[in-house]
């Protein structure tokens, strides 16, 4: 026991076997006395470099760590860093897209097509609430086995038979996990019929078997209502689904068509699940009042005209697909924000961003020329020329701003919008009063009331108004240029005033100038 009390410590030993030896056998060895006194429990100099070894980590604790190799840590810890550093740079790679080239026909077709109306997205954005309403509507007439309307309204271009279209494949699918018989669909656009009435022969079609077709139109009528009100004689008889489109083509005088066919639904036995599509609101109000009274009103959904973020994320979700950026966000905002102010039409920033491209196939051409007609310089110009080319490049391989502004004056340039732009301050917040006045669905009013909308505008502007007197004359000036129609009678404020051009006119005209 003495011996091994005095052995010294071994070459291999490492510092924590060392360091675990008690004290006074560490001072009867051969050690120095610096060296006991550095490594003495009672020493002051206990942070000093020698003593580093006490941070290293215990092995029970880490597996990989071994006192032998220190710099372990510090390669797993570098390339711990290197890692955190790389993914922001992998993940922007995959955000940033190059840009288009222009001059490429394969590159140009592809963005026209994706920007073409009768291009389809694969995704209808914008429209998830109103597209659950309507299916939700379609499920339980399917569950319940019953007939009913709906009615599907709102101004052009705001997605409605995209929306549709979206909806029947929802049906289907719907149907076939439930299983459910899927229903029979009509699509049915009424522009394309030869006569109202033909609209009976194609339901008619739809619902019988091909010798149970008649010519003549009342007969189909006929045949649909006994149909639908006698007990069908096979249980398992489809429900249809009846999408008319462009409903309005089938008003007429006497109104008999479109409320025929609404009441197919309210037949006992009907199996008809009718949607009408149209743009104006107050169709079923102002054309089939007999079906309010009857308690059989259709259910009315309402597209409301595209917002400025809306039309941007319909834009970039067609634009998602292609593997390049064709427009500046700035140039596509600028068309947002025009096309909501005049109509929230998609249909129109769709025309107004391939016109945009038309305009930046212009420059190019007319910048190929230019270069084409300097080919006699001399040689140091022609050296430059590549130089200077490379500098313009990235300039026009972009629709920029400017490309957006000259589509949208041309899309919406009119002779109307130049001699609006043109009028006096006063007639101009006129013709803005008329348009708020106006915009809640009345048709006409009296220069009192319009009065009263131009005061109320001109003090929210801070602008000092003008007498009744003088803005029935101003009236009168917009009536000689066709802007207004002022009617007759004795006393001023009891005229009638009509807008006779369009309300988007006005909003853009007045919208372009206050941004220039």
């Amino acid at each position: 026991m003495p011996a091994i009390a005095k052995r010294k410590p071994s070459p291999t030993s490492t510092p924590m076997e060392f360091m675990n030896l008690p004290s006074e056998k560490v001072a009867g060895g051969h050690s120095t006395p610096q060296k006991r006194k550095l490594r003495s429990d009672s020493s002051p100099m206990r942070a000093s470099p020698v003593s580093t070894p006490m941070k290293w980590t215990s092995p029970r604790r880490s597996v990989n760590a071994s006192p032998n190799s220190p710099s372990f840590d510090v390669e797993s810890t570098l390339c711990e860093r290197r890692l955190k550093l790389q993914k922001p740079v992998v993940k922007n790679l995959f955000m940033v897209k190059p840009n288009w080239n222009p001059r490429d026909p394969e590159q140009s077709r592809a963005v026209k097509e994706a920007l073409h109306v009768s291009t389809a997205p694969s995704v209808v954005v914008c429209r998830e609430d109103e597209q659950k309403r309507v299916l939700e509507f379609c499920k339980s007439c399917m569950e319940e086995e019953k007939a009913g309307s709906l009615y599907v309204c709102g101004c052009p271009g705001t997605g409605k038979s995209l929306s549709m279209e979206k909806v029947k494949k929802q049906l289907a699918e719907w149907a076939r996990e439930t299983g459910l018989e899927e229903p029979d669909v009509l699509a049915i656009n009424c522009t394309s019929l030869t006569n109202t009435s033909d609209v009976f022969n194609k339901i008619l079609g739809k619902d019988h078997q091909p010798q149970k077709k008649s010519r003549n139109s009342t007969s189909a009528l006929q045949l649909l209502q006994n149909s639908y009100s006698k007990k069908p004689n096979s249980a398992g008889k489809k429900m249809m689904l009846i999408i008319a489109d462009e409903l309005d083509y089938l008003i007429t005088k006497d109104r008999a068509v479109l409320h025929d066919l609404f009441m197919l639904t309210t037949l006992p036995f009907s199996r008809c699940v009718l949607i009408g599509i149209a743009n104006a609101i107050d169709l079923a109000d102002r054309f089939l009042p007999r079906l309010q009274s009857l308690n059989c009103k259709p259910m009315v959904i309402t597209f409301r005209a595209y917002s400025k973020d809306q039309i941007i994320k319909i834009l970039q979700e067609r634009l998602m697909a292609l593997p390049y950026t064709v427009f500046q966000p700035q140039a596509l905002e600028l068309c947002a924000r025009k096309v909501a102010a005049a109509s929230g039409d998609m249909r129109k920033a769709l025309c107004v961003c391939r016109s945009a491209i038309e305009m930046l196939d212009a420059e190019l051409r007319e910048s190929f020329n230019h270069l084409n007609s300097s080919s006699e310089e001399t040689f140091f110009e022609q050296q430059i020329l590549p130089q200077a080319d490379c500098v313009k490049k990235p300039e026009i391989d972009v629709v920029r701003i400017d490309h957006m502004a000259l589509a949208l004056s041309k899309t919406f340039k009119s002779p109307v919008v130049d001699t609006i732009q043109s009028l006096p301050q006063h007639q101009q917040i006129i013709l803005c009063s008329a348009v708020k006045l106006f915009r809640g669905g009345k048709k006409d009013s009296t220069v009192g009331e319009l009065n009263k909308s131009y005061t109320d505008f001109c003090k929210s502007a801070l602008i000092p108004a003008v007498g009744i007197f003088e803005l029935s004359s101003m009236c009168r000036v917009l009536n000689d240029q066709g802007l207004l129609k002022i009617g007759q009678s004795r006393e001023e404020k009891f005229k009638r005033v009509t807008l006779k051009v369009d309300e988007a006119d006005i909003v853009f005209a007045l919208q372009v100038q206050s941004s220039i």
